[in-house]
């Protein structure tokens, strides 16, 4: 009796221990069920925060790298010289880190195959080549960078580019394609300067084709225009670089002869005079012979402002009229 009693008893704590233990494990397999769901949200969070931190990063190099882009065009556009500009985008490269050896701005295509060991760039205005960046000791990796910055300088050239053509036809006279009259007034008072302050001399001459309104009714104005072009080409093609030579109107023309006296001045007149006499115009089918007549006054032997020089100059041109055209009247010089 007393042996089943304690055999009922093990097997009652046998149930007891085994249904205990069934309850401690499936409590284990609830509570690692419940560990492995939080690991897993807090991977997905840890994850989801790198991935806002790298974004972060990314949109501050992003902020930084478009901040750096609007400083160097900023800065690009706050001059309107070519040299000047490319100046101030080699600076501005350096300042932001884009590590290179050497860069150059190349006109045309020239010396491209003297840069072998260079990465070239187009630069480029809509389809219209512009120039080239020429660049030595750029990574692979700052290519594309590069790339963006240069497409911005190509921009900024192109403006630079398109201000001087505007500029240039605003001071070009559209026959002649000498400068203006208003343009060499305005050079003439700042060259007139330049001679005061370093005592040096200049001369002005006024310059008129003889008999043109006979040419311009006899032969029409197409064959007139070609005269004036003709003449002008020959007027320019017997000054220095640093003279100046421009349409006064109509027929007339002037010159600034910088840094010459006046026998310097007549010479110089003289050959264009002879130039213009010796050749044959053709115009169309008109083949014309056409002569100047010039006169010259210099500073400050003559006067010393540019109205004077002018209405000198003017009586001197005159004064070659009336005396038969076809020569140069010096003021101060009255030869029969």
């Amino acid at each position: 009796m007393l042996f089943l009693m304690l055999a009922i008893l093990a097997i009652v704590t046998f149930l007891f221990v085994n249904s205990f233990y069934f309850l401690l494990k499936k409590k284990e397999v609830v509570v690692a069920e419940q560990l492995r769901e939080k690991q897993l949200v807090y991977d997905k969070l840890f994850a989801q925060t790198s991935q806002l931190h790298k974004n972060i990063y990314e949109l501050e190099t992003e902020a930084e790298d478009m901040f750096a882009l609007y400083e160097i065009t900023k800065d690009i556009t706050k001059t309107l010289k070519e040299e000047e500009a490319f100046a101030i985008f080699k600076e501005k490269l350096q300042s932001h880190n884009m590590k290179f050896l050497d860069i150059q701005l190349l006109a045309d295509a020239e010396k491209i195959s003297e840069m072998k060991d260079y990465f070239l760039y187009t630069l480029r205005s809509h389809q219209t080549e512009i120039g080239y960046l020429a660049i030595k000791g750029i990574t692979d990796a700052q290519k594309d960078m590069f790339s963006v910055l240069i497409h911005q300088f190509s921009l900024g050239l192109n403006r630079i580019r398109l201000y001087e053509e505007i500029e240039k036809i605003a001071i070009t006279d559209s026959l002649t394609k000498l400068y203006t009259r208003r343009h060499c007034f305005v050079r003439f008072a700042e060259e007139l300067q330049r001679s005061q302050k370093y005592k040096m001399n200049l001369s002005f001459l006024i310059i008129d084709v003889d008999n043109f309104k006979y040419y311009n009714d006899k032969f029409g104005h197409l064959v007139g225009d070609s005269v004036l072009r003709d003449v002008a080409k020959s007027i320019k093609s017997n000054l220095r670089e640093i003279d100046l030579v421009g349409r006064f109107g109509g027929e007339e023309f002037l010159v600034i002869l910088t840094d010459t006296a006046k026998k310097g001045a007549e010479f110089v007149a003289e050959r264009i005079r002879e130039t213009i006499h010796d050749k044959e115009i053709k115009a169309y089918d008109e083949r014309l012979k056409v002569t100047v007549s010039i006169g010259i006054t210099t500073f400050p032997e003559d006067a010393k402002t540019p109205e004077e020089l002018l209405d000198k100059a003017d009586w001197c041109l005159y004064r070659a009229k009336k005396m038969g055209k076809n020569r140069v009247c010096v003021f101060g010089e009255y030869k029969s």
